[in-house]
C-alpha cells in the first residue's frame, strides 16, 4: 500500500511540473549580483524541455548604441536577414529610440540550463552587473556571465566575455498544447502579464503558467518572462497588441492531442491539493522566521535604483527629498499651487498643448511653458537654480501634485530650433544667413557660460536642434538640463561612465566608446548641430545620403567637411536652405569651425570661448555682408 501511495505521488509531482511551464519567474534575484546559485532560475531556464536545442526569441528595446538592425545582431549574435524579416524593416534599417525589436536566436542546453551564445567586449569602469543590466538589459544576469567566464577578477579593456542570454524550449506538456516557441520578454515599467500576453496574442493564464506565477504575482523591470507562442512572432503584434486578449476558447482549439494525458491530469490536480497544502505550510513557516531576521541591504545598479516604483514606496521618499529640495530654494522658485496651473491651461487642455508634455500657459497675465515630468528632476533644479544667462531657459516656478511634477519655464515664442531649419519641416519662412549665425553664437554663448562662469561648471550633454528654443526675436535659448552634470574632479577630470545615455548623431566618439565625460563632448555636439543649422538637414540624412553608415560617424564628417567635395556638397545643401543668400568666404570659415568641433581626439577640439569669439567675428562680418547686399539691391532699382 505505501509502494501505491509513494507512486501515486511520484506520477502527481511529474504531471504537476508538466502542467506548469518548470521555469520559475526570476524575480529580484538579480540585483543580489555577489550571490551566486540556482534560486529561481538566476543562472538561466533549466532544461527541462522536450528538445535539447531549439529556435527561440528575445525581445530588445534599442538604445543609442545598439538601435540598427546591424547592431543589434551582432551585440546578441542573432542572424540579421532573419532580424529584419521578423521586424518587417530592410538589413540598413535603423530602429526609434526604445523600439521593441524581436530577435530570434538559436537556444540550446549547457549543462543543466538553456542559454544563447553571444560575446561582449569588456571596456573600462564597467562590472558584470552593469554589462547585465544595462547593456544587455536583463536579457543575462551577472551571476549567469560570472559562472561563465573564468578569472572574474581579471577584467581588462578589450577582454571578451562569454554572455549566455536567457532562452527555453517547450517542455512536453508545452508542446502537446500547439506551442512551437518561447519568447523570452523583457519587462519595462507598467507592463502586467495580461498586457504581455496580450501583445502576443495567447491567453494570461498560458504565460503564467510558463513561468509558474499566480495573478496576484508581482513582476518587475529588468527581468525577463517566458512567452509561449503556437506561431513565429510577428512585429504587428508586438507594437501594436489587440484590444481583446484571445479567449481561452482560441487556445483549446491546439489541445486535442493533450486529451490523451486527461487521466494523468486528474491524478496530478487530486494529489497537488495535498502537495500544495503541505508546501504553503513550510512556506508560510519559513516566512515567519525569515522576516524576523534583518533584511540584508543591496547596492544596486541606477537602472535598479526606482525598483518598488510601481508599489509607491520610493516615489514617496523622493517626493519627500525634492521638496525639501525645492523648499530651500523658494527664493529663486515660486512653489506653484497645482490649480494655479490648472486654470493657466484650462485645465491642461489640449488646445494648450506645445508638444509632448509641454503646454502653454497664461500666469498673471504672462506666458508660460508648462513641462510635465515624471521621475527624479532634482538634477534639473538644481542646474537651473545656478544659472542666469539669456541664452540658457529660465524655470521661474515648480509645483507637485498626486506623484507628478510640473515645471514652469519661461516661454519661447518660436519653439524649437528643429521647428525652423529642417527644410522638411519648415513651412514657409526660412532663417537667414546672419539670423543662423546669430543663433549659433546664442548657444555658443549660453555653453560656454555653463562651462566656464558658473560655479560648479556644467555640461550639457543633449544639445540637440530640439532642445535649443527661440524667443519672439529668435534669440536662442539652451533647453532640457535632465541630463546635465557638473564638473567633477580636480582640473574638470571626469570619471569615465557606462551609462552612455544621449541623442543619436550628436555623441561624441570618446563618450561613445569608452564612457569619456568633458566639456569637449558638448563642443562635438555643437559642431553637429552648427552643421545642421547651415544645411537646413539633419546629419543623419546626410550620412545616408552617402551611404556611410557603416563607418565611424567622426571619420565621415570628418571626410565631409575636409575633402573639396564635401565642402562643395555641403555649399550645395546651404544653397538649397539659404535661397543662394550667404556669403561663400564666411560659409568656408564656418566649415572649418564645424570641422574642428568634430575633431575625433577631444584634445584637438576648441574651447567654447574660442568658438564664441570666432562667431562673434563671423556675425560682424555677416552684418557688413548683409548691408552691401542690401545697398547693392536698392541701388540695382
Amino acid at each position: 500500500m505505501r509502494l501505491f501511495f509513494l507512486f501515486i505521488i511520484i506520477i502527481t509531482i511529474t504531471n504537476l511540473s508538466l502542467i506548469k511551464g518548470q521555469q520559475p519567474y526570476i524575480g529580484l534575484g538579480t540585483v543580489a549580483c555577489p550571490r551566486r546559485g540556482n534560486a529561481k532560475s538566476i543562472r538561466g531556464y533549466t532544461c527541462n524541455g522536450l528538445n535539447h536545442s531549439c529556435q527561440a526569441y528575445l525581445t530588445f528595446r534599442s538604445q543609442p548604441l545598439y538601435s540598427s538592425v546591424s547592431t543589434i545582431s551582432s551585440l546578441l549574435n542573432s542572424d540579421p536577414s532573419q532580424l529584419a524579416l521578423i521586424n518587417s524593416v530592410s538589413l540598413n534599417d535603423t530602429f526609434e529610440p526604445n523600439t521593441l525589436v524581436i530577435v530570434p536566436v538559436n537556444c540550446s542546453c549547457a549543462s543543466e540550463y538553456y542559454q544563447s551564445n553571444t560575446s561582449y567586449v569588456y571596456h573600462n569602469a564597467e562590472t558584470y552587473f552593469l554589462i547585465a543590466n544595462n547593456t544587455f538589459q536583463g536579457l543575462t544576469t551577472c551571476q549567469a556571465m560570472m559562472h561563465q567566464n573564468a578569472n572574474l577578477s581579471n577584467l581588462y579593456p578589450g577582454r571578451q566575455l562569454a554572455v549566455p542570454l536567457r532562452c527555453a524550449c517547450p517542455t512536453k506538456n508545452q508542446t502537446l498544447k500547439g506551442v512551437r516557441y518561447l519568447l523570452s520578454y523583457l519587462v519595462d515599467w507598467g507592463d502586467s502579464v495580461s498586457f504581455i500576453s496580450q501583445m502576443f496574442n495567447v491567453t494570461t493564464q498560458i504565460t503564467l503558467d510558463a513561468n509558474s506565477l499566480t495573478m496576484s504575482s508581482v513582476i518587475y523591470p529588468f527581468t525577463t518572462m517566458l512567452v509561449p507562442l503556437h506561431d513565429k512572432p510577428l512585429k504587428l503584434q508586438a507594437s501594436s497588441p489587440s484590444s481583446q486578449p484571445p479567449s481561452s476558447s482560441d487556445s483549446s482549439s491546439t489541445d486535442k492531442s493533450s486529451k490523451k494525458t486527461w487521466v494523468y491530469v486528474v491524478v496530478g490536480v487530486v494529489g497537488g491539493f495535498a502537495l500544495i497544502f503541505v508546501t504553503c505550510a513550510v512556506i508560510f513557516f519559513t516566512h515567519t522566521r525569515k522576516t524576523k531576521r534583518n533584511q540584508e541591504v543591496v547596492a544596486v545598479s541606477k537602472s535598479f535604483e526606482a525598483i518598488e516604483k510601481p508599489e509607491g514606496k520610493i516615489m514617496e521618499q523622493e517626493s519627500g527629498k525634492l521638496s525639501e529640495i525645492i523648499a530651500s530654494m523658494a527664493q529663486s522658485f515660486k512653489v506653484y499651487d497645482f490649480e494655479e496651473l490648472q486654470r493657466a491651461t484650462d485645465n491642461f487642455s489640449t488646445s494648450c498643448l506645445i508638444k509632448g508634455s509641454v503646454y502653454r500657459g497664461v500666469i498673471n497675465g504672462d506666458l508660460a511653458a508648462i513641462k510635465k515630468v515624471e521621475g527624479d528632476i532634482s538634477k534639473e533644479i538644481q542646474v537651473l537654480n545656478k544659472v542666469n544667462h539669456s541664452n540658457v531657459i529660465r524655470l521661474s516656478g515648480v509645483s507637485f501634485y498626486q506623484g507628478q511634477w510640473y515645471l514652469v519655464y519661461e516661454y519661447a515664442a518660436n519653439g524649437a530650433l528643429s521647428d525652423w531649419i529642417y527644410m522638411d519641416n519648415v513651412d514657409g519662412e526660412f532663417l537667414s544667413w546672419r539670423q543662423r549665425i546669430q543663433i549659433a553664437l546664442d548657444v555658443a554663448t549660453g555653453l560656454d557660460y555653463l562651462h566656464s562662469f558658473t560655479s560648479p561648471s556644467y555640461i550639457h550633454k543633449d544639445l540637440k536642434c530640439s532642445n535649443i528654443l527661440l524667443d519672439s526675436e529668435l534669440r536662442a535659448k539652451v533647453a532640457n538640463f535632465s541630463l546635465a552634470r557638473s564638473v567633477e574632479g580636480e582640473n574638470g577630470q571626469f570619471p569615465m561612465t557606462r551609462h552612455i545615455v544621449g541623442t543619436r548623431g550628436y555623441m561624441a566618439p570618446e563618450y561613445l566608446e569608452n564612457g569619456v565625460v568633458s566639456t569637449k563632448i558638448d563642443v562635438y555636439a555643437f559642431g553637429v548641430l552648427v552643421l545642421e543649422i547651415l544645411t537646413g538637414k539633419e546629419v543623419a540624412e546626410i550620412l545616408n545620403e552617402d551611404d556611410n553608415n557603416n563607418k565611424g560617424f567622426s571619420n565621415v564628417l570628418s571626410v565631409i567637411l575636409s575633402e573639396e567635395s564635401g565642402k562643395e556638397r555641403v555649399k550645395e545643401f546651404m544653397y538649397a536652405s539659404l535661397h543662394g543668400n550667404y556669403p561663400s568666404e564666411l560659409a568656408t570659415v564656418v566649415i572649418g569651425m564645424i570641422h574642428n568641433c568634430v575633431e575625433k581626439e577631444p584634445e584637438n577640439r576648441p574651447q567654447m570661448q574660442e568658438i564664441v569669439a570666432s562667431l562673434s567675428r563671423i556675425l560682424n562680418s555677416s552684418l557688413n555682408w548683409e548691408t552691401s547686399v542690401s545697398i547693392s539691391a536698392s541701388q540695382s532699382f
